[in-house]
């Protein structure tokens, strides 16, 4: 009985320890869709960037497939794409990223000077945008 009750344990444990944490909670994922957001909110507003779309295709079809490498399902990975709570904390992290950067919604100049440094910088933003 102690051994059933042990093995029922460890059981439980292993299952509990190999849990998945939610995409939202995996910076590789949620960092990188949230980069691309960025991208793409700074190239909307300012006319003297524009999208490297290539690379931001193959980001994106790349974070699927590092979704599926970590052992999450397409239904796991669709629900997260498709879901409005995500969608709304993202673009909530978005604008915070933007205004934390100078942005001025009404000032399409202050996206320039954001997407600017962003390009300088060669971080995952700026490999994302070219200027025109």
């Amino acid at each position: 009985m102690r051994a059933m009750t042990m093995a029922l344990i460890l059981s439980l444990t292993a299952g509990s320890v190999s849990a998945k944490p939610h995409l939202r909670d995996v910076p590789a994922i949620d960092g990188t869709i949230l980069a691309v957001g960025i991208a793409d909110e700074i190239r909307k507003n300012c006319p003297d960037i524009s999208a490297r779309l290539l690379r931001a295709y193959s980001v994106i079809n790349g974070l699927k497939s590092t979704a599926r490498d970590m052992g999450y399902t397409d239904e796991e990975i669709d629900a997260y794409r498709k879901s409005d709570t995500e969608k709304a904390r993202l673009k909530a992290k978005r604008v915070a990223y933007l205004e934390d950067g100078g942005v001025n919604p009404n000032q399409p100049a202050s996206y320039c000077t954001l997407g600017r440094e962003e390009i300088e910088k060669g971080g995952q933003i700026g490999a994302l945008l070219r200027m025109n």
